[in-house]
């Protein structure tokens, strides 16, 4: 209940101070006036507004979708910092410019799949998985603002997204492990793929292991954080990489690996003069200094001339003309605009540009890894699909259970959630199948050999001695004709 504060000035003018509490029970001030009627008003229409927005009042849908994202369901949100960088992205890419400008409380099922049908065509042209992830970003919302009862309807319950099969996971086999091993760089990045193919861990789980973790003599490696890497611009903190002091799970997880294994850490730790808490992992030193460049340069006369550029233009290969207004990134046109650029510098007549390195406080970087290190290594191995470094932990939980383990060992090892998740890993690997093929044989094979018109599957050399076999009983026949004996 509002009241007025009614006070009296130096010259004996009376003014009407409007006061009232709000939902918190703060003492506020709607402003002064002359007028009691509008005092009283302002503080009753003052109490009105704050008491809008509670429950039950239909004001609170007229908020538009953006300033309710924006205000109260994003910075409110309890979320992992991945998962906040990556719900800002596709806020700001796909569902703001579209949805923002809308009132929560008027949007309607029909919005939503008219918003689906949009990211679909040609302005947006998403794929399902990325259509997906937006509708599942959207239905948060409409669910907080629904229980919160902003709006009276879940406009993106029963709505659908377009069909997203699902696809067999390419599992590697152990012979094309050993390929990719023998191609890496070197043996700190063998012990590294090593280590998470023997282990299963999350790459986040893996290089944020640390000295402490492994127990050297019984083997036992404690899984209890895990890192997050962030790459938006406005990361909070410029931080690029943030510990968690948990994994994936919330739960510890503490797990066995192999003697060999842990003896190559433990003389990795000895080696590298690791102390507890230092990482296990650490990002190589960075290469700085810049690309080479030949003595000598070649003649651009002998190189021959660029495609034709947007004004039909074309320029002799191996020349800074070439680069830049020719645009060509060969070779030759590289190293001549290098030892220009060279040449300047030497003379002090341009700054020397700082060579581009990773950002790190000591942990590895996901995309360094995989364009330094991964991208490289696969290419000298033919494999015949795209396999991911995440591939490692999806084949060590198909090596498990085709070797035999537990399924619920498998579970707790990989820190699995439910699983059904692990049981997606039985049956991946390509000789998977065998015993299946094995017990159709055994089946058939009777009823093949037996039957008439069962195809010819006889070897070569089983068909070359056929041949040869019936020509001597031929020549039999002939000799028998010629000295006029009987058969």
């Amino acid at each position: 209940m509002g009241y007025l504060e009614i006070r009296t000035g130096r010259n004996g003018r009376v003014t009407y101070r409007a006061r009232y509490r709000d939902i918190h029970g703060r003492l506020q001030t709607a402003g002064t006036y002359t007028n009691e009627r509008e005092a009283d008003r302002a503080w009753q229409r003052a109490e009105n507004l704050s008491g809008a927005a509670r429950i039950g009042d239909p004001r609170r849908g007229r908020v538009k979708f953006g300033k309710y994202i924006e205000e109260t369901w994003f910075p409110n949100h309890v979320i992992e910092a991945s998962t906040r960088e990556n719900y800002r992205y596709t806020l700001d890419a796909y569902i703001l410019p579209e949805l923002g400008d809308m009132r929560i409380g008027e949007i309607l099922p029909n919005d939503i799949r008219e918003w689906i049908v949009t990211l679909q065509g040609p302005d947006y042209r998403l794929n399902p998985p990325t259509i997906r992830v937006c509708k599942v970003i959207v239905d948060a919302i409409f669910t907080t603002a629904f229980n919160d009862h902003v709006t009276i309807i879940h406009p993106g319950k029963g709505v659908k997204t377009p069909p997203l099969a699902s696809r067999p996971k390419e599992i590697i086999t152990a012979e094309q492990f050993d390929e990719i091993y023998r191609a890496l760089p070197n043996d700190f990045m063998r012990l590294l793929v090593e280590t998470d193919i023997e282990s299963g861990l999350r790459w986040g789980e893996l290089t944020e292991l640390r000295a402490k973790d492994l127990n050297s003599r019984t083997g036992m490696l404690t899984v209890s954080r895990a890192v997050v890497q962030l790459t938006a611009k406005d990361r909070p903190d410029n931080q690029n990489f943030v510990v968690k002091e948990y994994p994936k799970d919330r739960e510890w997880r503490r797990f066995r690996i192999a003697s060999h294994l842990a003896d190559k850490l433990a003389a990795h730790i000895t080696a590298a003069n690791l102390g507890p808490d230092d990482l296990l992992f650490t990002m190589p030193v960075q290469r700085t200094a810049r690309r080479n460049r030949p003595a000598v340069l070649p003649d651009p006369e002998s190189l021959g001339r660029t495609e034709p550029n947007a004004k039909d233009r074309t320029y002799l290969h191996g020349t800074c003309s070439a680069y830049t207004a020719g645009k060509c990134r060969c070779q030759f046109c590289r190293d001549a605009m290098a030892t220009y650029r060279a040449e300047r510098r030497a003379t002090n007549k341009d700054s020397p540009r700082t060579p581009r390195t990773v950002a790190t406080d000591g942990h590895i970087g996901r995309g360094w890894f995989r364009n330094a290190i991964w991208i490289p290594t696969l290419s000298k191995v033919n494999l015949g699909f795209n396999f991911t470094p995440h591939g490692l932990r999806h084949a060590h939980a198909s090596w498990l259970l085709n070797g035999g383990a537990d399924l619920q060992v498998v579970k707790e090892r990989l820190g699995h959630a439910s699983i059904t998740t692990t049981e997606k890993y039985l049956h991946t690997l390509p000789t998977a199948d065998e015993t299946a093929l094995d017990a159709l044989d055994a089946v058939r094979r009777p009823t093949r050999e037996a039957s008439p018109s069962a195809p010819n599957t006889a070897t070569a050399t089983e068909l070359a001695e056929l041949h040869e076999l019936r020509q001597t009983l031929a020549k039999v026949r002939q000799l028998h004709e010629a000295l006029g004996l009987k058969p």
